[in-house]
């Protein structure tokens, strides 16, 4: 008992309690998380759409998204983390209440590009605030913590909804506004603004405060990070076609919408039960070689989709993939919280998010069209091979990664706009950092 209780107080103990606000926020916004995760399946049963017109659909949240994270990004360091977040929020609840009451395909499509912007530019906000007030030393149980409750809300939403689904789709999108207005609600009430306003002296030296005009060509010419990106995009290409075509394929081997809700919440069970061991079970260890194990894991996890015929072996499938995100998470979020500068740490967060939101634009079609024109091993099997080809380049990129999340550690090393002018002052040591994704989308790992 006392070694559990141990356990407990060294995961938990000493986070601000601003996390803790935060962290309730997402457990409750992800309860009702499960829009997105059955949108293939409303439009194609409920609206019979066909599979290429949800894949336009699902297609068009991932382009709002893209835009959602790139607005996201700019008003987190302009506006600042707080408003952004609460109108992302809300304009996100309304849009969901809109898409639900959607019948023609026009209708559904703009409902689903809106609701993108607003739900994924929320993203950038709340990865902000979660470094703002995390000390870098505790950043990596605190991001564990916040994916735990990620996963936790998902578990119980993905059963849930299964089974709502089957009395009245309409019940889904209320239920997700609902919880969307409540962690609104939490964060009006609890949470004030996080950013740092900035110093006189940061402000002449121009390595604090507002972000000038360069900030993007700065991020732009930051080859290290937009290379961490890219990776990060083929991995998203890879974990979300279990939004989009695990469900189409668990429709065609004759499983019910029920069904593919019990199975994929396996995804979150299994990540409620052991997330919180991973930092323990992954600290100190090399963060590429972390990284390149969790992308073999995953691509073995969808590449044996194509062999699954029955709910049990999906399931299976579910859980290998799972094991790789659980890796994936903490490393992942911990890495871009060193390589991003405090500055332009909104910013950033847009940029790496964005990736997703790219890559939940693109995996719906590419995965439909590789699925309809060379079948559906040939896909599963692909994204086997994408995991492996990931993970090599995590190994070759890892060390340049490394050095330059060394520097930025080190508070004599500036990092400012490329078309900022006058002396560069002293960078603060406050390490910057974004936050996962799951996702999601639905649950975006990050």
């Amino acid at each position: 008992m006392r070694t559990v209780r141990g356990w407990f107080r060294e995961t938990t103990g000493g986070l601000p309690r601003t996390f803790w606000y935060l962290w309730t926020g997402t457990l409750i916004n992800r309860l009702g998380s499960f829009v997105l995760v059955f949108l293939a399946i409303y439009l194609t049963q409920a609206r019979h759409f066909s599979a290429a017109q949800a894949g336009l659909v699902m297609g068009l949240w991932g382009v709002g998204g893209a835009v959602g994270t790139t607005v996201g990004g700019t008003l987190v360091d302009r506006w600042g983390r707080r408003p952004t977040l609460l109108t992302a929020h809300l304009g996100a609840a309304t849009m969901m209440l809109t898409l639900g009451f959607a019948r023609p395909l026009w209708a559904v499509a703009v409902g689903a590009l809106l609701l993108g912007t607003f739900a994924e530019a929320a993203r950038p906000a709340f990865g902000a605030m979660m470094i703002d007030v995390v000390p870098e030393r505790d950043r990596l149980r605190a991001f564990s913590l916040n994916y735990w409750a990620i996963n936790l809300g998902f578990a119980c939403a993905a059963v849930l909804a299964g089974l709502a689904a089957e009395a009245g789709y309409l019940l889904l999108f209320v239920v997700a506004a609902a919880t969307t207005l409540v962690t609104a609600l939490i964060i009006f009430v609890k949470v004030g603004e996080t950013r740092r306003a900035p110093t006189t002296s940061a402000v002449k030296g121009g390595t604090s405060g507002p972000p000038r005009v360069g900030a993007l060509r700065t991020i732009a010419a930051d080859r290290v990070f937009l290379g961490f990106v890219v990776l990060n995009l083929f991995g998203a290409l890879v974990f979300l076609q279990h939004i989009s075509m695990l469900p189409i394929a668990m429709g065609d081997a004759g499983l019910s919408p029920a069904t593919y809700g019990s199975v994929i919440a396996l995804n979150g069970v299994l990540i409620v039960v052991g997330q919180l061991f991973v930092p323990r079970l992954i600290r100190g260890r090399s963060r590429s070689h972390v990284l390149a194990l969790a992308s073999v894991v995953m691509g073995v996890g969808f590449g044996l989709t194509a062999f699954a015929d029955a709910a049990w072996f999906f399931g299976l499938t579910v859980l290998i993939w799972t094991l790789g995100e659980m890796l994936n998470s903490p490393s992942n979020a911990t890495l871009i919280a060193e390589l991003s500068p405090a500055e332009l740490r909104g910013r950033y967060q847009g940029v790496f998010s964005l990736s997703w939101q790219v890559a939940g634009a693109v995996a719906p079609l590419l995965g439909g069209l590789v699925r309809e024109h060379a079948g559906n091993a040939t896909l599963w099997l692909g994204c086997a091979a994408i995991g492996v080809a990931t993970a090599l380049a995590h190994l070759l990129s890892g060390p340049a990664r490394e050095r330059r999340a060394t520097r930025l550690r080190r508070p004599e090393v500036p990092v400012v706009p490329v078309t900022a002018v006058g002396p560069p002052a002293p960078q603060s040591a406050e390490a910057a950092a974004t936050a996962p994704a799951e996702p999601v989308p639905a649950r975006t790992p990050a």
